[in-house]
């Protein structure tokens, strides 16, 4: 069963979300049949590259939030996180920028088969240590830390042969349906826009795999003790 995920890096709720999804599966029944794959959903390519802004800056400039309702606003998400495990996750004290370079870096470490590393990697890097990952350069750094080779990576990026897959990905993301991120599918059949809790997800996994593979009329029943044979008719 195939769950695919579409994210922005520096969206609060969907370094959150990965978690959510990571952790559902986790304690899924049938984990090691699940085929989870990241997707970019690029919201920051609005700002111009090459600059950095404050969040608080721009939850100013952009949404008029500023002082006690800016804290509000961003500690609530970084209390969630903390709850579950993601200590620290540095949302408000962090900084923004333009993310289509780091989708291109995440493409292509995809393709050298690192999908799900990586965008663990990089939500840990910006949320967990809040460094920035905008720049050429410090994606280069993130790339050893994935044990890329740092000159092809820093070719593939110069040259944004990434670029075209990266716009791709979204317009597919928007053609499920998608408006914002994260955006989960699931066996390619159920959208779920959100962060949705663990709990949820974890129902709707399992609600996907009852409906791929239903019990036949020949199941074993099954109790406390053991699985008896059904009988015939």
């Amino acid at each position: 069963m195939k769950v695919d995920i579409w994210s922005e890096v520096t969206c609060p709720w969907c370094g959150l979300g990965n978690h959510r999804v990571a952790k559902a599966v986790e304690r899924f029944e049938h984990a090691d049949e699940v085929e989870l794959v990241h997707h970019s959903f690029p919201l920051g390519s609005s700002f111009p590259e090459g600059d950095i802004f404050s969040v608080r800056e721009v939850l100013l400039r952009r949404y008029g939030m500023g002082g006690s309702q800016a804290e509000t606003s961003t500690r609530r998400i970084e209390k969630l996180a903390e709850s579950e495990g993601l200590i620290p996750y540095r949302v408000l004290d962090n900084k923004v920028g333009n993310t289509d370079l780091a989708h291109e870096f995440l493409a292509h470490a995809s393709a050298q088969g690192r999908n799900r590393e990586a965008w663990a990697a990089i939500f840990a890097t910006y949320f967990g240590k809040a460094e920035p990952v905008f720049s050429l350069d410090d994606l280069v750094v993130l790339s050893d830390e994935l044990g890329l080779d740092r000159e092809r990576t820093r070719q593939a990026l110069t040259d944004r042969r990434y670029r075209r897959q990266v716009r791709d990905d979204a317009a597919r993301a928007q053609h499920l349906g998608a408006t914002g991120a994260p955006f989960i599918v699931v066996d390619d059949r159920y959208g779920v826009p959100g962060a949705q809790d663990s709990d949820t997800f974890l129902e709707l996994l399992r609600k996907a795999w009852d409906d791929s593979y239903p019990l036949t009329a020949d199941a074993p029943v099954c109790g406390s003790d053991g699985c008896a044979v059904p009988e015939r008719a």
